[in-house]
């Protein structure tokens, strides 16, 4: 039997809010400490590049990243790689030329974290007295608690960097658009969740606790369908 549609927005809301974390941001100073990065994980979602210029506006970081190449998802709606089109919002919005660092070649969130700590590594932003010791991450907010958990495992030395994270902040009822498609968030947000179960024992990322309503509420929405991006 089809589950109701209320069901699965109760569901949905569920999974939702458990991945985004709610961290704190830290206080924000103009002009901003160069030993902070604002890091963006790309994808179809340009709120997410917005949100980050407004971080960067308010003095939330020094330098501001953009990571991703070319999905399914845009393939054909943006004309360059993910990154490059999120830059572009952001020199769109102000950000200077000087602040803005594009790596556009990580297609997953593991090279998101290889390939930007190995480019930021050549342009001797890893070491010395100004070395980037803080990252603010912004994703979009289902995928808050898995970009967290995959940074602080996979980052070189993380024990000696600061991981917060951030994302639009928009509730369930308000986050679906006219640009998103219910299924696809509805199957990522899902996906990630038995993600954030299984990666740890991978080594992909660091052990997360979900509460069993959260857990339960997934395999309902894998029973009514939502399944298309289990690992």
């Amino acid at each position: 039997m089809a589950t109701a549609s209320s069901d699965v927005d109760t569901d949905a809301s569920l999974v939702y809010n458990y991945h985004r974390m709610h961290m704190s941001l830290g206080t924000p100073q103009l002009p901003a400490d160069p030993s902070t990065a604002i890091f963006v994980l790309c994808s179809f979602d340009t709120r997410v590049a917005i949100r980050a210029a407004e971080l960067y506006h308010a003095g939330h970081g020094h330098h501001l990243i953009f990571s991703g190449n070319v999905s399914v998802l845009t393939s054909g709606r943006f004309t360059l790689s993910e990154a490059e089109h999120f830059a572009n919002v952001a020199r769109e919005m102000g950000v200077p030329e000087a602040a803005i660092i594009v790596e556009p070649r990580a297609t997953n969130t593991g090279e998101n974290v290889r390939f930007t700590s190995a480019l930021l590594a050549e342009r001797g932003l890893l070491s010395g007295p100004e070395r980037i010791r803080r990252f603010l991450l912004v994703q979009k907010p289902y995928m808050e608690r898995r970009t967290y958990a995959t940074f602080v495992k996979q980052w070189p030395n993380s024990e000696e960097v600061e991981f917060s994270v951030t994302s639009p902040v928009l509730e369930w009822d308000e986050y679906l658009n006219e640009e998103n498609d219910r299924g696809i968030v509805l199957n990522a947000m899902v996906g990630d969740l038995v993600r954030i179960r299984e990666y740890p024992a991978r080594g992909f990322q660091i052990p997360q606790e979900i509460p069993q309503d959260v857990w339960d509420a997934g395999q309902r929405l894998i029973a009514a369908g939502y399944n298309k991006h289990l690992p």
